[in-house]
Protein backbone atom coordinates (compact mmCIF):
# COMPACT_ATOMS: atom_id res chain seq x y z
CA UNK A 1 0.00 0.00 0.00
CA UNK A 2 0.83 3.56 -0.68
CA UNK A 3 2.25 5.87 2.14
CA UNK A 4 0.18 8.65 2.82
CA UNK A 5 1.65 12.06 1.31
CA UNK A 6 3.08 14.22 4.39
CA UNK A 7 2.55 18.01 4.37
CA UNK A 8 4.90 20.53 5.76
CA UNK A 9 5.08 22.22 8.97
CA UNK A 10 2.68 24.82 8.55
CA UNK A 11 0.10 22.67 7.15
CA UNK A 12 -0.21 20.87 10.39
CA UNK A 13 -0.46 24.05 12.70
CA UNK A 14 -3.23 24.92 10.23
CA UNK A 15 -4.95 21.56 10.93
CA UNK A 16 -4.09 21.81 14.78
CA UNK A 17 -5.87 25.39 14.76
CA UNK A 18 -9.03 24.13 13.26
CA UNK A 19 -8.85 20.91 14.71
CA UNK A 20 -7.98 20.48 18.36
CA UNK A 21 -9.59 23.07 20.09
CA UNK A 22 -12.01 21.64 23.34
CA UNK A 23 -15.08 23.98 22.61
CA UNK A 24 -16.22 24.02 18.87
CA UNK A 25 -16.44 28.09 18.66
CA UNK A 26 -13.79 28.50 21.49
CA UNK A 27 -10.91 31.55 19.87
CA UNK A 28 -7.83 30.64 18.67
CA UNK A 29 -4.72 30.60 20.40
CA UNK A 30 -2.65 33.21 19.50
CA UNK A 31 0.12 31.44 18.54
CA UNK A 32 -1.53 29.82 16.10
CA UNK A 33 -1.84 31.48 12.28
CA UNK A 34 -4.26 33.82 11.62
CA UNK A 35 -7.27 33.48 9.32
CA UNK A 36 -5.59 36.35 7.53
CA UNK A 37 -1.86 34.69 7.37
CA UNK A 38 -3.94 31.22 6.22
CA UNK A 39 -5.49 33.57 3.33
CA UNK A 40 -2.04 35.03 2.32
CA UNK A 41 -0.51 31.48 2.47
CA UNK A 42 -2.99 30.51 0.32
CA UNK A 43 -2.59 33.17 -2.06
CA UNK A 44 0.66 32.44 -2.22
CA UNK A 45 1.13 28.71 -1.90
CA UNK A 46 -1.38 26.53 -2.35
CA UNK A 47 -0.22 23.46 -0.87
CA UNK A 48 -0.48 25.27 2.54
CA UNK A 49 -4.23 25.45 2.06
CA UNK A 50 -4.17 21.84 0.69
CA UNK A 51 -2.72 20.87 3.75
CA UNK A 52 -5.71 21.68 5.67
CA UNK A 53 -7.66 19.58 4.24
CA UNK A 54 -5.70 16.55 4.52
CA UNK A 55 -5.47 16.83 7.41
CA UNK A 56 -9.96 17.56 7.68
CA UNK A 57 -9.31 14.02 5.96
CA UNK A 58 -7.58 12.43 8.62
CA UNK A 59 -10.13 13.87 10.94
CA UNK A 60 -12.24 10.96 9.35
CA UNK A 61 -9.79 7.66 10.30
CA UNK A 62 -8.32 9.01 13.81
CA UNK A 63 -8.76 8.25 17.13
CA UNK A 64 -10.70 10.69 19.40
CA UNK A 65 -11.99 12.98 16.91
CA UNK A 66 -15.43 13.26 18.52
CA UNK A 67 -14.16 14.67 21.10
CA UNK A 68 -12.96 11.77 23.88
CA UNK A 69 -10.03 10.40 25.23
CA UNK A 70 -10.86 6.85 26.71
CA UNK A 71 -14.46 5.75 24.27
CA UNK A 72 -13.32 2.94 22.31
CA UNK A 73 -16.16 3.76 19.82
CA UNK A 74 -14.77 7.07 19.04
CA UNK A 75 -12.43 6.78 15.63
CA UNK A 76 -14.17 8.69 13.14
CA UNK A 77 -16.80 7.71 10.25
CA UNK A 78 -16.52 4.43 10.54
CA UNK A 79 -17.55 5.21 14.45
CA UNK A 80 -20.61 6.05 13.19
CA UNK A 81 -21.00 3.37 10.19
CA UNK A 82 -21.15 0.99 12.49
CA UNK A 83 -23.54 2.36 14.94
CA UNK A 84 -26.03 3.54 11.92
CA UNK A 85 -25.78 -0.42 10.83
CA UNK A 86 -26.51 -1.66 14.26
CA UNK A 87 -29.72 1.14 14.51
CA UNK A 88 -30.94 -0.13 10.79
CA UNK A 89 -31.14 -3.51 11.71
CA UNK A 90 -28.36 -4.89 10.34
CA UNK A 91 -25.61 -5.22 12.32
CA UNK A 92 -26.26 -7.32 15.49
CA UNK A 93 -24.19 -7.17 19.14
CA UNK A 94 -24.71 -10.44 19.34
CA UNK A 95 -22.43 -11.23 22.45
CA UNK A 96 -21.53 -8.48 24.42
CA UNK A 97 -18.74 -8.75 27.08
CA UNK A 98 -16.95 -5.24 27.51
CA UNK A 99 -20.38 -3.02 26.99
CA UNK A 100 -19.34 -1.15 24.37
CA UNK A 101 -22.72 -0.51 22.57
CA UNK A 102 -24.67 -1.71 25.48
CA UNK A 103 -26.83 1.63 25.60
CA UNK A 104 -27.16 1.57 21.35
CA UNK A 105 -28.47 -1.75 21.26
CA UNK A 106 -30.97 -2.06 24.73
CA UNK A 107 -32.61 0.66 22.96
CA UNK A 108 -31.89 2.68 25.49
CA UNK A 109 -29.83 5.96 23.61
CA UNK A 110 -32.20 8.15 24.49
CA UNK A 111 -32.80 7.94 27.88
CA UNK A 112 -29.45 10.48 28.91
CA UNK A 113 -28.47 13.15 26.33
CA UNK A 114 -25.56 14.31 28.50
CA UNK A 115 -23.61 10.53 27.56
CA UNK A 116 -20.81 10.38 25.07
CA UNK A 117 -22.90 8.61 22.40
CA UNK A 118 -24.47 11.70 21.87
CA UNK A 119 -21.53 14.07 22.04
CA UNK A 120 -19.33 12.19 19.84
CA UNK A 121 -21.39 12.19 16.47
CA UNK A 122 -22.12 16.09 17.21
CA UNK A 123 -18.67 17.08 18.08
CA UNK A 124 -17.14 14.98 15.12
CA UNK A 125 -19.66 16.39 12.20
CA UNK A 126 -18.89 20.09 13.62
CA UNK A 127 -15.22 19.67 14.03
CA UNK A 128 -15.14 18.48 10.43
CA UNK A 129 -17.41 21.83 9.29
CA UNK A 130 -15.24 24.33 11.61
CA UNK A 131 -12.56 22.83 9.70
CA UNK A 132 -14.02 23.40 6.40
CA UNK A 133 -15.17 27.04 7.38
CA UNK A 134 -11.43 27.62 7.82
CA UNK A 135 -10.31 26.42 4.66
CA UNK A 136 -12.89 28.42 2.68
CA UNK A 137 -12.68 31.26 4.58
CA UNK A 138 -8.92 31.12 4.02
CA UNK A 139 -9.62 31.10 0.52
CA UNK A 140 -11.88 34.24 0.15
CA UNK A 141 -15.12 32.76 1.19
CA UNK A 142 -17.87 30.70 0.15
CA UNK A 143 -19.10 33.25 -2.27
CA UNK A 144 -15.61 33.40 -4.25
CA UNK A 145 -14.15 31.80 -7.08
CA UNK A 146 -10.38 31.44 -6.08
CA UNK A 147 -8.12 32.32 -8.94
CA UNK A 148 -5.71 29.61 -8.92
CA UNK A 149 -6.72 26.16 -10.18
CA UNK A 150 -5.40 24.60 -7.19
CA UNK A 151 -7.52 26.99 -4.91
CA UNK A 152 -10.72 25.94 -6.75
CA UNK A 153 -9.80 22.40 -6.50
CA UNK A 154 -9.37 22.47 -2.46
CA UNK A 155 -12.37 24.91 -2.60
CA UNK A 156 -14.71 22.45 -4.06
CA UNK A 157 -13.03 19.75 -1.56
CA UNK A 158 -13.94 22.04 1.49
CA UNK A 159 -17.25 23.02 0.09
CA UNK A 160 -18.34 18.74 0.03
CA UNK A 161 -16.88 17.87 3.12
CA UNK A 162 -19.08 20.50 5.26
CA UNK A 163 -22.42 19.35 3.16
CA UNK A 164 -21.28 15.78 4.03
CA UNK A 165 -21.24 16.88 7.55
CA UNK A 166 -24.01 19.10 7.96
CA UNK A 167 -26.10 15.85 5.69
CA UNK A 168 -25.04 13.20 8.27
CA UNK A 169 -25.87 15.73 11.22
CA UNK A 170 -29.28 15.47 9.27
CA UNK A 171 -29.87 12.09 9.38
CA UNK A 172 -28.51 11.16 13.45
CA UNK A 173 -30.07 13.63 15.08
CA UNK A 174 -33.82 14.14 13.46
CA UNK A 175 -36.69 11.86 12.94
CA UNK A 176 -37.22 12.34 9.53
CA UNK A 177 -38.01 15.01 6.52
CA UNK A 178 -39.69 17.78 7.75
CA UNK A 179 -39.03 21.02 5.93
CA UNK A 180 -40.09 23.66 8.45
CA UNK A 181 -38.43 21.55 11.86
CA UNK A 182 -35.63 23.55 13.63
CA UNK A 183 -33.24 20.97 13.30
CA UNK A 184 -29.37 22.49 13.46
CA UNK A 185 -27.00 25.46 13.63
CA UNK A 186 -25.35 26.30 10.53
CA UNK A 187 -22.57 27.73 10.11
CA UNK A 188 -20.42 28.85 7.24
CA UNK A 189 -17.90 30.89 8.82
CA UNK A 190 -15.57 31.03 11.16
CA UNK A 191 -16.41 34.49 12.31
CA UNK A 192 -19.62 33.87 13.25
CA UNK A 193 -20.59 33.45 17.37
CA UNK A 194 -23.62 30.83 18.33
CA UNK A 195 -26.38 30.28 16.26
CA UNK A 196 -29.92 29.21 16.93
CA UNK A 197 -31.13 26.26 14.78
CA UNK A 198 -32.13 26.51 11.09
CA UNK A 199 -35.13 24.80 9.77
CA UNK A 200 -34.62 21.29 7.91
CA UNK A 201 -35.29 23.34 4.68
CA UNK A 202 -32.56 25.77 5.26
CA UNK A 203 -29.95 23.01 6.39
CA UNK A 204 -30.64 21.21 2.67
CA UNK A 205 -30.30 24.51 0.84
CA UNK A 206 -27.48 24.21 2.44
CA UNK A 207 -26.26 20.80 1.46
CA UNK A 208 -27.10 20.95 -1.79
CA UNK A 209 -25.73 24.34 -3.06
CA UNK A 210 -22.55 23.09 -1.56
CA UNK A 211 -22.09 20.09 -3.36
CA UNK A 212 -23.43 21.42 -6.68
CA UNK A 213 -20.84 23.81 -6.30
CA UNK A 214 -18.12 21.47 -5.20
CA UNK A 215 -19.06 19.59 -8.47
CA UNK A 216 -18.36 22.29 -10.60
CA UNK A 217 -15.02 23.28 -8.56
CA UNK A 218 -13.95 19.91 -8.90
CA UNK A 219 -14.45 20.10 -12.52
CA UNK A 220 -11.56 18.54 -14.20
CA UNK A 221 -9.81 17.55 -11.03
CA UNK A 222 -7.44 14.54 -10.58
CA UNK A 223 -7.06 13.55 -7.30
CA UNK A 224 -3.02 11.80 -6.03
CA UNK A 225 -5.35 9.40 -4.07
CA UNK A 226 -8.83 7.89 -3.07
CA UNK A 227 -8.81 10.05 0.05
CA UNK A 228 -9.58 12.87 -1.50
CA UNK A 229 -13.41 13.38 -2.73
CA UNK A 230 -14.20 14.41 -6.18
CA UNK A 231 -16.55 15.09 -8.28
CA UNK A 232 -18.15 11.80 -8.34
CA UNK A 233 -18.41 11.43 -4.44
CA UNK A 234 -19.93 14.63 -4.51
CA UNK A 235 -22.54 13.61 -7.20
CA UNK A 236 -23.42 10.40 -5.21
CA UNK A 237 -23.37 12.37 -1.99
CA UNK A 238 -26.03 14.81 -3.71
CA UNK A 239 -27.84 12.24 -4.96
CA UNK A 240 -27.94 11.06 -1.07
CA UNK A 241 -29.42 13.78 -0.08
CA UNK A 242 -31.31 14.53 -2.64
CA UNK A 243 -33.29 11.20 -2.12
CA UNK A 244 -33.99 12.05 1.03
CA UNK A 245 -35.25 15.27 0.62
CA UNK A 246 -37.48 14.30 -2.52
CA UNK A 247 -39.02 17.64 -3.34
CA UNK A 248 -39.97 18.72 -6.32
CA UNK A 249 -37.73 16.73 -9.34
CA UNK A 250 -35.06 15.75 -6.62
CA UNK A 251 -35.92 11.69 -7.58
CA UNK A 252 -35.28 12.67 -11.10
CA UNK A 253 -31.70 14.39 -10.17
CA UNK A 254 -30.96 11.45 -7.91
CA UNK A 255 -31.04 8.97 -10.45
CA UNK A 256 -29.48 11.12 -13.38
CA UNK A 257 -26.59 12.02 -11.41
CA UNK A 258 -25.81 8.36 -9.96
CA UNK A 259 -26.12 7.36 -13.61
CA UNK A 260 -23.90 9.97 -14.26
CA UNK A 261 -20.98 8.60 -11.82
CA UNK A 262 -21.84 4.93 -13.41
CA UNK A 263 -21.80 5.94 -16.61
CA UNK A 264 -17.98 7.93 -16.16
CA UNK A 265 -16.62 4.11 -16.27
CA UNK A 266 -13.72 4.89 -13.37
CA UNK A 267 -14.96 2.42 -10.94
CA UNK A 268 -16.42 -1.46 -12.18
CA UNK A 269 -18.70 -3.35 -10.28
CA UNK A 270 -16.76 -5.43 -7.31
CA UNK A 271 -15.96 -8.50 -8.54
CA UNK A 272 -16.90 -12.03 -7.25
CA UNK A 273 -13.82 -13.03 -5.46
CA UNK A 274 -13.09 -9.89 -4.30
CA UNK A 275 -17.02 -9.79 -2.39
CA UNK A 276 -15.26 -12.76 -0.20
CA UNK A 277 -11.83 -11.27 -0.64
CA UNK A 278 -11.72 -9.09 2.80
CA UNK A 279 -12.31 -5.55 1.57
CA UNK A 280 -9.33 -4.55 3.25
CA UNK A 281 -7.45 -2.23 0.41
CA UNK A 282 -7.98 0.42 -1.30
CA UNK A 283 -6.94 -0.28 -4.49
CA UNK A 284 -10.10 -2.47 -5.72
CA UNK A 285 -11.14 -1.06 -8.19
CA UNK A 286 -14.91 -0.06 -7.08
CA UNK A 287 -14.15 1.72 -4.17
CA UNK A 288 -14.88 5.24 -4.74
CA UNK A 289 -13.63 6.71 -1.69
CA UNK A 290 -11.18 5.16 1.18
CA UNK A 291 -8.41 5.58 2.77
CA UNK A 292 -4.87 3.97 2.62
CA UNK A 293 -4.27 2.81 6.85
CA UNK A 294 -0.81 2.24 7.27
CA UNK A 295 1.58 1.83 10.30
CA UNK A 296 2.38 5.38 10.30
CA UNK A 297 -1.57 6.53 11.63
CA UNK A 298 -0.43 4.01 14.43
CA UNK A 299 -4.12 2.36 14.84
CA UNK A 300 -4.44 -0.30 16.90
CA UNK A 301 -7.53 -1.58 19.05
CA UNK A 302 -9.48 1.50 19.33
CA UNK A 303 -10.40 1.47 15.12
CA UNK A 304 -13.06 0.00 13.04
CA UNK A 305 -11.20 -3.19 12.31
CA UNK A 306 -10.64 -3.43 15.99
CA UNK A 307 -14.47 -3.92 16.58
CA UNK A 308 -15.69 -5.65 13.75
CA UNK A 309 -12.90 -8.13 12.41
CA UNK A 310 -12.34 -11.45 14.35
CA UNK A 311 -8.54 -11.64 12.82
CA UNK A 312 -7.69 -8.26 14.74
CA UNK A 313 -6.50 -7.71 18.10
CA UNK A 314 -9.28 -6.16 19.94
CA UNK A 315 -13.02 -6.20 20.57
CA UNK A 316 -14.71 -8.52 18.38
CA UNK A 317 -12.63 -11.53 18.76
CA UNK A 318 -12.34 -10.95 22.49
CA UNK A 319 -16.06 -10.41 23.51
CA UNK A 320 -17.87 -7.99 21.97
CA UNK A 321 -19.30 -9.71 18.84
CA UNK A 322 -20.98 -7.81 15.88
CA UNK A 323 -22.58 -10.55 13.55
CA UNK A 324 -25.59 -9.52 11.00
CA UNK A 325 -28.84 -9.84 11.68
CA UNK A 326 -30.22 -13.10 11.65
CA UNK A 327 -33.33 -12.25 10.06
CA UNK A 328 -31.50 -10.93 7.11
CA UNK A 329 -29.17 -13.56 6.77
CA UNK A 330 -32.34 -15.48 6.20
CA UNK A 331 -33.53 -13.44 3.53
CA UNK A 332 -30.04 -14.07 1.46
CA UNK A 333 -30.67 -16.82 -1.03
CA UNK A 334 -28.08 -19.99 -0.76
CA UNK A 335 -26.98 -19.37 -4.13
CA UNK A 336 -26.01 -15.61 -3.54
CA UNK A 337 -21.99 -15.44 -3.33
CA UNK A 338 -22.94 -12.67 -0.58
CA UNK A 339 -23.97 -15.64 1.72
CA UNK A 340 -20.08 -17.00 2.03
CA UNK A 341 -19.63 -13.28 3.61
CA UNK A 342 -20.70 -14.49 6.76
CA UNK A 343 -19.83 -17.56 9.28
CA UNK A 344 -22.87 -20.36 9.34
CA UNK A 345 -21.29 -22.42 12.09
CA UNK A 346 -23.14 -22.10 15.68
CA UNK A 347 -20.52 -20.36 18.12
CA UNK A 348 -18.91 -17.55 19.19
CA UNK A 349 -18.32 -16.03 16.17
CA UNK A 350 -21.80 -17.13 14.57
CA UNK A 351 -22.77 -14.66 11.46
CA UNK A 352 -19.81 -12.61 11.94
CA UNK A 353 -18.32 -11.49 8.80
CA UNK A 354 -15.33 -13.52 8.31
CA UNK A 355 -15.17 -13.43 4.87
CA UNK A 356 -16.23 -10.00 4.05
CA UNK A 357 -14.10 -7.85 6.94
CA UNK A 358 -10.96 -9.63 7.45
CA UNK A 359 -7.28 -8.95 7.61
CA UNK A 360 -5.52 -11.33 5.12
CA UNK A 361 -3.41 -13.05 7.23
CA UNK A 362 -6.43 -14.84 8.83
CA UNK A 363 -5.30 -15.26 12.51
CA UNK A 364 -7.69 -14.54 15.45
CA UNK A 365 -6.74 -11.54 16.93
CA UNK A 366 -3.41 -11.19 15.01
CA UNK A 367 -3.42 -7.94 13.52
CA UNK A 368 -2.22 -5.28 16.03
CA UNK A 369 -1.51 -2.64 14.43
CA UNK A 370 -3.88 -1.67 11.58
CA UNK A 371 -2.86 -1.48 7.87
CA UNK A 372 -6.13 -2.79 6.56
CA UNK A 373 -7.75 0.32 5.07
CA UNK A 374 -11.40 1.81 5.53
CA UNK A 375 -13.76 1.90 2.71
CA UNK A 376 -16.14 5.23 3.31
CA UNK A 377 -18.01 4.87 -0.86
CA UNK A 378 -17.95 1.99 -3.48
CA UNK A 379 -19.63 1.92 -7.18
CA UNK A 380 -22.25 -0.23 -5.68
CA UNK A 381 -24.14 2.48 -4.06
CA UNK A 382 -24.67 4.60 -7.04
CA UNK A 383 -25.95 1.18 -8.46
CA UNK A 384 -28.58 0.78 -5.80
CA UNK A 385 -29.18 4.67 -5.47
CA UNK A 386 -29.87 5.12 -8.83
CA UNK A 387 -32.54 1.65 -8.53
CA UNK A 388 -34.20 3.40 -6.01
CA UNK A 389 -34.35 6.91 -7.22
CA UNK A 390 -35.55 5.51 -10.65
CA UNK A 391 -38.20 3.32 -8.98
CA UNK A 392 -39.39 6.33 -6.89
CA UNK A 393 -39.86 8.72 -9.74
CA UNK A 394 -41.64 6.17 -12.07
CA UNK A 395 -38.35 4.63 -14.49
CA UNK A 396 -39.13 1.24 -13.10
CA UNK A 397 -37.44 0.01 -16.37
CA UNK A 398 -34.57 1.99 -15.40
CA UNK A 399 -34.47 0.31 -11.73
CA UNK A 400 -34.47 -3.19 -12.67
CA UNK A 401 -31.62 -2.55 -15.11
CA UNK A 402 -29.86 -1.39 -12.56
CA UNK A 403 -30.36 -3.90 -10.22
CA UNK A 404 -29.69 -6.76 -12.18
CA UNK A 405 -26.42 -4.79 -13.36
CA UNK A 406 -25.48 -4.93 -9.54
CA UNK A 407 -26.42 -8.46 -8.74
CA UNK A 408 -25.48 -10.26 -12.33
CA UNK A 409 -22.19 -11.56 -10.51
CA UNK A 410 -23.65 -12.13 -7.03
CA UNK A 411 -26.46 -14.46 -8.16
CA UNK A 412 -26.64 -17.22 -11.06
CA UNK A 413 -30.05 -15.97 -12.12
CA UNK A 414 -31.38 -12.42 -12.12
CA UNK A 415 -34.77 -12.70 -14.27
CA UNK A 416 -36.76 -12.38 -11.26
CA UNK A 417 -36.16 -8.94 -11.54
CA UNK A 418 -38.38 -8.82 -14.73
CA UNK A 419 -41.39 -9.35 -12.98
CA UNK A 420 -40.88 -6.75 -9.68
CA UNK A 421 -43.05 -3.47 -9.86
CA UNK A 422 -44.55 -1.42 -7.54
CA UNK A 423 -43.60 -2.27 -3.78
CA UNK A 424 -42.44 -5.65 -4.77
CA UNK A 425 -39.79 -3.80 -6.59
CA UNK A 426 -38.74 -1.40 -3.79
CA UNK A 427 -38.61 -3.97 -1.24
CA UNK A 428 -36.26 -5.99 -3.04
CA UNK A 429 -34.15 -2.94 -3.71
CA UNK A 430 -34.02 -2.09 -0.05
CA UNK A 431 -33.37 -5.83 0.84
CA UNK A 432 -30.33 -5.51 -1.71
CA UNK A 433 -28.78 -2.41 -0.44
CA UNK A 434 -29.02 -3.79 3.49
CA UNK A 435 -27.56 -7.33 1.90
CA UNK A 436 -24.39 -5.58 -0.27
CA UNK A 437 -23.77 -2.41 1.71
CA UNK A 438 -23.90 -4.55 5.27
CA UNK A 439 -21.49 -2.83 8.19
CA UNK A 440 -20.89 0.20 5.56
CA UNK A 441 -23.41 2.18 7.50
CA UNK A 442 -25.57 3.12 4.34
CA UNK A 443 -28.87 0.59 5.39
CA UNK A 444 -29.55 3.21 7.87
CA UNK A 445 -29.83 6.27 5.69
CA UNK A 446 -31.97 3.92 3.16
CA UNK A 447 -33.96 3.09 6.37
CA UNK A 448 -34.86 6.28 6.70
CA UNK A 449 -35.60 8.40 3.49
CA UNK A 450 -37.67 5.23 2.34
CA UNK A 451 -39.57 4.70 5.56
CA UNK A 452 -38.61 1.21 6.36
CA UNK A 453 -39.63 -0.22 10.36
CA UNK A 454 -36.11 -2.21 11.47
CA UNK A 455 -37.33 -6.10 11.97
CA UNK A 456 -34.35 -7.63 14.38
CA UNK A 457 -33.68 -11.16 14.36
CA UNK A 458 -33.29 -13.78 17.00
CA UNK A 459 -29.32 -12.87 17.49
CA UNK A 460 -29.00 -9.90 19.46
CA UNK A 461 -27.79 -9.90 23.05
CA UNK A 462 -29.83 -7.21 23.93
CA UNK A 463 -33.75 -6.34 22.26
CA UNK A 464 -33.92 -9.02 20.07
CA UNK A 465 -37.01 -9.85 17.78
CA UNK A 466 -37.90 -6.68 17.96
CA UNK A 467 -40.20 -4.42 15.25
CA UNK A 468 -39.16 -0.44 15.43
CA UNK A 469 -40.48 2.38 13.73
CA UNK A 470 -38.21 3.89 11.43
CA UNK A 471 -38.64 7.30 13.40
CA UNK A 472 -38.74 6.05 16.68
CA UNK A 473 -36.80 8.18 19.11
CA UNK A 474 -34.77 5.53 20.21
CA UNK A 475 -32.84 5.30 16.70
CA UNK A 476 -31.82 8.92 16.59
CA UNK A 477 -29.37 10.74 18.55
CA UNK A 478 -30.20 13.96 21.19
CA UNK A 479 -28.34 17.22 20.84
CA UNK A 480 -25.66 17.07 23.60
CA UNK A 481 -26.37 18.35 26.64
CA UNK A 482 -22.67 20.32 26.55
CA UNK A 483 -23.67 22.28 23.82
CA UNK A 484 -26.52 23.46 24.78
CA UNK A 485 -24.56 24.35 28.05
CA UNK A 486 -22.55 26.25 25.53
CA UNK A 487 -24.80 27.69 23.09
CA UNK A 488 -27.97 29.02 25.33
CA UNK A 489 -29.47 29.82 21.51
CA UNK A 490 -30.05 25.59 21.66
CA UNK A 491 -32.63 25.94 24.17
CA UNK A 492 -35.27 23.49 22.66
CA UNK A 493 -33.92 19.79 22.32
CA UNK A 494 -37.18 18.75 21.00
CA UNK A 495 -37.64 16.70 18.05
Amino acid sequence: MKKIAKYTLISVITLLMVACSDDFLEERPTQYLTQEQVTEAARLNPEVIAGSMAGIYSLMYQTGTGGTNLDHRDFGQKSWDIQLDMLSGNMSLSVNTYGWYRDLTQLTLMDDYTGNLHYMPWRYYYRIIRSANTVIDGLGGQDIVPELQENQWTMGQARVMRAHSYFYLSQLYTREYNAGKAILPIYTSTSQENQAKSITSDVFDLIVKDLEEGISLLDGYMRPTKTEVDANIAKVILAYALAYRNEGNDMTRAKDLTNEVINSGGYPLTSTVALTGGFNDVNTPSWMWGVDLTSDQDLDLVSWWGQIDIYTYSYAAAGDVKAIDAALYSLISNDDVRKAQFNPDAGTFYLTPYNKFYDPDRKVSGQRNITTDYVYMRIEEAYLLCAEAAARSGDEAMARTRLKEMLENRLPDVSYIDGLSGDALMNEIYKQIRIELWGEGKAYLAMKRNKYNVVRGSNWAFSPNVIIDYNDTRLMFEIPQSEIQNNPLLNDNNH
